[in-house]
């Protein structure tokens, strides 16, 4: 479904990708895992055409990212952003159908509410969640609903940005259960970017290492223990010492 073949990308001189090569099967939950400013987020925001790699190719079912009518292309994607990024004016059904009430997704309202209260209640949150503004709601409570609006048009490819920053163990693992049974459900091509193990071991099929701007290593999520990948071991013990310098 997602290729990355030989992507590089630098701004000015802080070379970030540097031959990024990566392929995520149809249907597949992928988790790219690297420390801060590896270049998990510069890769994501490629596939979506945000960013455009200064050499290498992108294709999406096949398609060329750079050569694609951008309203359809993005009609495929739904996102879970890091911060939640919820529209503070906006209830809290109107954030979960955004896309369902403009554009080419658009839907008539009492049919976009519906939806979006059926996506609340996938997501564990009760129909009266709905009338009340993102800043009413715990951070675990707005993490579910950017997870309902990321869900609410039915993409074919999820991104998952970071869904457990700022969310206690518990809610972590709550958040991570529901972003598995929904992948699974929806039968959807799922990419997540994350440091968090638990996320990784409770979401991906398989795993892609990213440092110094490649991919170290990628497989199934079983084989990570047992990489032999200096990289990887490093990462995933938390170790001080390894090949990853650590910033001091």
């Amino acid at each position: 479904m997602i290729t990355l073949d030989n992507v590089h990308k630098a701004f000015g001189a802080n070379k970030v990708l540097q031959g990024v090569n990566l392929s995520i099967p149809r249907g597949e939950s992928m988790v790219i895992i690297g420390g801060s400013g590896t270049g998990k987020s510069v890769a994501l925001k490629s596939i979506l055409g945000l960013v455009t790699p200064d050499s290498g190719t992108i294709t999406v079912d096949g398609q060329d990212v750079t050569h694609v009518e951008r309203d359809a292309f993005l009609a495929r994607f739904g996102m879970l952003f890091q911060g939640g990024a919820l529209f503070d004016s906006l209830t809290v059904w109107q954030n979960v159908g955004f896309r369902l009430l403009r554009g080419s997704l658009k839907r008539p309202m009492d049919e976009a509410r519906e939806i979006a209260i059926e996506k609340l209640r996938r997501v564990g949150l009760k129909p009266e969640v709905a009338d009340q503004f993102p800043a009413e709601l715990s951070g675990g409570m707005q993490k579910r609903v950017g997870l309902a609006r990321a869900i609410a048009a039915e993409p074919e490819i999820i991104f998952f940005d970071e869904p457990t920053t700022g969310l206690d163990p518990i809610m972590s693992g709550v958040i991570n259960e529901l972003i598995r049974e929904i992948v699974v459900e929806m039968g959807a091509t799922a990419m997540t970017i994350t440091h968090d193990m638990s996320s990784v071991r409770a979401i991906a099929d398989k795993v892609a290492m990213l440092h110094d701007g490649v991919i170290q290593w990628t497989g199934p999520v079983g084989d990570m223990d047992d990489s032999g990948n200096p990289y990887l071991d490093q990462f995933i013990h938390g170790r001080a010492e390894g090949p990853i310098e650590a910033v001091r």
